[in-house]
């Protein structure tokens, strides 16, 4: 699995480095290092919709902190189960 979070100006003045460190925990804890690839990408072209991310290459966004983890939980650790 590969998560893409998007560094570029907007998303970062937005939170993505906070989401990023987040999911690298979220990683650690639930063991899913040799699973799941994070990747950093510039503009996805969706700078109004919040911090962009791609999640195997579906395109999502999180306006906060916990959106983005219920993403995680959702597109990440559900199929990883």
């Amino acid at each position: 699995m590969v998560i893409t979070i998007c560094v570029g100006s907007s998303c970062h003045v937005r939170g993505s480095h906070d989401i990023i460190q987040r999911y690298l925990q979220l990683i650690d804890e639930h063991h899913l290092k040799d699973r799941v690839t994070l990747k950093g990408s510039f503009c996805m072209d969706r700078c109004k919709e919040g911090v962009n991310m791609e999640i195997d290459g579906e395109p999502l966004s999180a306006q906060t902190l916990a959106e983005a983890e219920k993403i995680f939980q959702e597109k990440v650790l559900a199929k990883a189960q």
